[in-house]
């Protein structure tokens, strides 16, 4: 049986239109497209890669992004 890793959705979906991150996850449309049919290790990728993507982000995107990321980790 396949294990499950977490979805680092936070709820706020908004696409940057320069990057194409999501501003709440960091993850490309795509790479939320395909979650659930990702293996493990595609997913263990990805996820190293979030936060970098995410503090690329910071500068443009708004305070309510931080904020649900911090609430989901409390």
């Amino acid at each position: 049986m396949r294990s499950r890793l977490a979805s680092p959705c936070v709820k706020l979906c908004r696409i940057d239109p320069e990057s194409g991150l999501c501003e709440g996850c960091g993850r490309t449309l795509g790479e939320i497209a395909a979650w659930t049919r990702m293996s493990d290790e595609e997913r263990d990728a990805v996820m190293v890669d979030l936060a970098a993507r995410l503090r690329a982000l910071q500068p443009r995107r708004g305070d309510d992004a931080m904020a649900a990321r911090e609430a989901k980790t409390r």
